[in-house]
Order: structure tokens, then sequence, then C-alpha cells
């Protein structure tokens, strides 16, 4: 059993607080590969934050193409989405022009960043210190900047775009939400 050490200064992401900031190199420029997406950017919108292990393996495809062929539905509720792993921006680059059938993940509808100096993965509590891989973290930030939902899961379990969904309409629907609550229910 792996025991885990944290520093009293060491702090991580916590629901109802300032989302921790980041600035990373992303794909949203493919050519250059030099533009850098931040928190701030974000200000105004929902945003879904979440991290993969690596590219190149076998769970990891399946969550983002999932969450890619669903990006309008996020667009809808006003939310963006960017993805992040600890591998390099040209690693993003490559998975992203190879295709599906390839093991790939072939274009995705929003930007990949890179968290090569795993900060950003640390500051959000998902760095695996062991292996040097982020777990599979998802973050739910408002529009404010303030965390609203996290979960992470094992490395081996994929999430949920659905369960994404419901979290966020359930979060925006500004009430008490029991459980299985679904749009178009009453809140408590």
């Amino acid at each position: 059993m792996t025991q885990l050490t944290v520093q009293p200064s060491q702090t991580f992401a916590k629901i109802g607080l300032p989302a921790p900031d980041f600035s990373l190199l992303s794909t949203k420029n493919m050519e250059t590969l030099e533009e850098k997406i931040s928190l701030e950017d974000y200000r105004g919108k929902w945003l879904v934050f979440f991290f993969w292990p690596f590219d190149f393996t076998y769970v990891c495809p399946t969550e983002i193409t999932a969450f890619s062929d669903n990006y309008e539905e996020f667009l809808d509720l006003d939310c963006e989405i960017v993805g992040a792993s600890v591998d390099s921006v040209y690693t993003h680059r490559a998975w992203t022009q190879t295709p599906r059938d390839q093991n790939g993940i072939g274009p995705v509808k929003f930007p990949l960043v890179s968290d090569f100096s795993k900060e950003t993965a640390r500051a959000y509590g998902v760095l695996d210190d062991e292996t040097g891989a982020a777990h599979r973290g998802l973050f739910i930030i408002d529009p404010e900047g303030v965390l609203r939902y996290q979960v992470v899961t094992d490395m081996n379990v994929g999430r949920s775009v659905d369960e994404t969904l419901r979290v966020l309409q359930a979060l925006q629907a500004g009430g008490l939400c029991p459980a299985n609550w679904k749009p178009g229910d009453k809140t408590l």
C-alpha cells in the first residue's frame, strides 16, 4: 500500500474555493503549439477541466472522444471543456492527428493542454507521484472561477459524460438537487 505524505504547506483544490490557476501550452493553435490557455480565459463561463493519465493509452481515448462528441451539449449550457495530461503538446498533436481506429483520437472540438511540469496536476490533487501520471480527475468550475465539483477515479475507470452533464445542470439549477435529480425535476 502506498503512503501519501502531505506537507503542511501543501494545498489542493477544494470545493467552494477559487480553483487553482493555470497557464499551459495547448493545442489551440495546432501549427505552432505555442498558444497558452489559462483559467482566466474562461472567466464568465462554466468550465469542465479534466485530466487523464497519458496519451496513446486505452481508456483515455474513450473519454476524450466522448466529451468531444458531446461538446455542443456543453456549449448549450454555456460551458467550455479543457483536457489535460502530463504529456507534451507535441504528443497531444500526434494523438489528434492519428485516426481513432489506429489508437488515436482524431480531431477534438476542445483544446488539450500540456501539464508537462506536473504543477497543475499537483495543485488539483491528481498527480500520482509514483507513476508521474495524473489520475482521472474532473473538475467543474463556475463562471467566477470557484470550484463546484470534483471527482477523481482510478486510472482504470472512465468517466461518464452523461453524469458530468447532469451534475453541471444540477449546479446551474441553483437549488438543492436530491439524489438522481435530472433536468426538469423539482429541486428541494
